[in-house]
């Protein structure tokens, strides 16, 4: 019988709190053998992280305590003095963490970050660390590797870095990989990426690779077992093919169903609730269609044309623009009452620019932006206050979009007080009732914003943006970041939301998955400008332009029988939209497809891209 790599045996990991020691991770038990891929899933908090850091002993001593069995190749890990599990770690166990840039030292270059790892661990020379270095990042495909030696991380995108902590992960040839989260935050094309990329390292190293997931998706896609977490407990372990196919535990089958399928819309022509599961017994509701159709004649209430906005790149003692960034360019486009327009697309391309320029939060620098027909470009700043009554934005993060001293509460009533519609009792009872709109309870407005957890916090967002029974909602990655079951119940707050006052949502997102659910009509966003917009049907059943046909194609297939059909993934990163300060966009050409399908005529730059669907006649 082989060896497993690395076996956990009755592992419990407590931390020392105000009241005593807490245990967040309990008896977990499970193995992974030479070659293989094992995945641990389950939502925040469950106890993932905490699991891989206990492997890897980088629990503080002082405020943590493990308990239990970690060997690796036979080996006991917990009882090895510091000085050899030092030289274990990056060694013969290498971790890529969540997110890159906090891993990455600001102020070194990231040649010299992979290099030292070589001088340490391999004792290899200051040269040999070189250009065994430059090799490293030409293996992750980093492109002109050696003249990016000395570059430094912020110069990377979110992409790149990661390939940099990926070619770090392994410099050393590890016998183990922990890859914790490693593309949570990443775009869709680039996911897809270093999925593939890690799998063909492990292919050619043949290194085990322990993979930490909240996205059901990804697991299908790489893992060969899965270990699924729940409260710091292991709930259910087995063949990734049968927890996908018979999952035991009502979690589980919470987890599966709340994961958004690509192509599971086909024939509908509204927006879909996502089933909601109840963890303890199992059993879901039966999603519906949400919302009415809506009416074509109606005039929008949102109308954008020919929206322009770029940021001048000023160098020097006297500030000269030595460049511009063309963030959109020449977008256009409506809204009409109870309707959802996703702009969809990779960072970078313009999504969350387009978002703040219809706000004003950016200035725009051309185009018209009309609100019920009123110009909001014209706008004194009065006027702009009044407009923001009909038009609210729910933010990303919604953390750093809550004052972290003020209750919740106070900032609920915020909009309110500001706008006069309400004090003292009646703002209270407002902000009460909005609580309740959302999932909430009204004693809750007192709460500080680090009481709740990162599902409440978007609610609390919601209710705020609620306040002033805006008409329109424009919505930047406001799900992006949530877990997968936190994800389904948000969206359909905001799908029964919508269906009861007739809100009209501008949904900006990254997840086609997740787009595909909520959307009447889809906008695919490339370089600033919008290269197809049609219903969300036609997009998604019959993509015409190249660079939407690769959006579709990286997203991670939910079924682990369905992976050797997946499609080429394209090695192309999104281009920089930095122009010089004399730069004149071509005058761009559109052809309808079908009615209301636009699709922008490309050149032969896409021609090399991979197809996921035929052309139509």
């Amino acid at each position: 019988m082989t060896t497993p790599i690395l076996s956990v045996a009755n592992l419990s990991t407590a931390f020392r709190m105000e009241d005593g020691w807490r245990t967040v991770v309990r008896d977990v038990s499970f193995e992974v053998a030479p070659r293989e891929t094992v995945a641990i899933v389950g939502e925040s908090g469950s106890g993932k992280s905490v699991t891989a850091l206990s492997i890897m002993r980088l629990v503080p001593k002082n405020a943590g305590r493990i308990e239990g069995s970690v060997k690796l190749a036979g080996q006991e890990l917990l009882t090895l003095p510091e000085r050899d599990m030092r030289q274990i770690r990056g060694d013969d166990i290498a971790m890529i963490f969540q997110e890159p840039m906090t891993s990455l030292n600001p102020v070194l270059t990231i040649g010299f970050q992979i290099a030292e790892a070589l001088v340490q661990h391999r004792g290899m020379s200051r040269g040999e660390a070189e250009a065994e270095t430059v090799r490293l990042l030409d293996k992750v495909r980093i492109p002109a590797a050696r003249s990016r030696f000395h570059e430094y991380p912020h110069r990377f995108s979110g992409g790149m870095r990661q390939r940099v902590m990926i070619a770090m992960a392994l410099a050393c040839r590890p016998k183990l990989l922990i890859a914790d989260e490693p593309t949570t935050a990443l775009d869709v094309t680039i996911q897809a990426q270093i999925l593939q990329l890690i799998k063909e390292l492990q292919d050619e190293n043949g290194m085990s690779v322990l993979f930490i997931t909240h996205d059901m998706g990804v697991v299908a896609e790489i893992a060969d077992r899965t270990v699924v977490m729940f409260r710091g407990e292991m709930v259910e372990s087995g063949p990734t093919t049968q927890i996908f196919a018979r999952p035991a535990r009502p979690y589980t089958k919470a987890l599966l169903s709340a994961v958004p399928r690509l192509g599971s819309m086909e024939g509908r022509a509204r927006p879909m609730r996502f089933p909601v599961v109840d963890t303890a017994t199992g059993q879901s509701d039966v999603p519906m269609e949400t919302g009415e159709t809506i009416q074509p004649q109606a005039r929008p209430v949102l109308e954008v044309a020919g929206l322009v906005t770029r940021f001048d790149i000023r160098t020097g003692l006297f500030g000269r623009v030595t460049g511009r960034v063309h963030a959109v360019e020449n977008v256009s486009f409506d809204l009409r009452a109870g309707e959802t327009l996703a702009l969809v697309g990779e960072s970078g391309c313009g999504k969350s620019t387009t978002g703040r320029s219809i706000m004003r939060l950016v200035e725009p620098q051309d185009g018209s932006i009309l609100v019920e027909g009123q110009d909001v470009r014209a706008m004194d700043k009065p006027g702009l206050r009044l407009m923001r009554r009909s038009m609210q934005m729910i933010f990303q993060d919604p953390f750093s979009s809550l004052n972290p001293r003020r209750s919740v509460g106070a900032a609920i009533a915020a909009p309110l007080l500001a706008h006069g519609l309400a004090s003292g009792a009646k703002a209270q009872a407002r902000v009460a009732d909005l609580l309740q709109q959302v999932g909430l309870t009204p004693d809750m407005a007192s709460r500080l914003p680090h009481e709740f957890s990162g599902g409440q916090r978007q609610r609390v967002c919601i209710a705020r943006a609620l306040a002033l029974e805006p008409k329109i909602i424009v919505a930047d990655e406001s799900v992006s970041a949530l877990d997968v079951s936190i994800k389904a119940q948000v969206i359909n707050l905001m799908l029964d939301l919508q269906a009861r006052y007739g809100l009209a949502y501008l949904f900006i997102s990254h997840d086609m998955a997740v787009v595909e659910r909520v959307s009447h009509r889809v906008a695919v966003m490339y370089l600033g400008e919008i290269v197809e917009i049609g219903p969300r049907a036609v997009v998604f059943g019959n993509p015409q332009h190249p660079y939407t046909r690769k959006l579709l194609a990286a997203v991670p297939i939910a079924d682990p029988a369905m992976r050797g059909e997946r499609r080429e993934v394209s090695e192309d990163e999104i281009k920089s939209p930095v122009r010089p300060p004399d730069y004149e966009p071509p005058v761009r050409q559109y052809r309808e497809v079908s009615p209301g399908h636009v699709v922008q005529v490309w050149g032969p730059e896409w021609e090399r891209q991979p197809a996921a669907a035929p052309l139509a006649a």
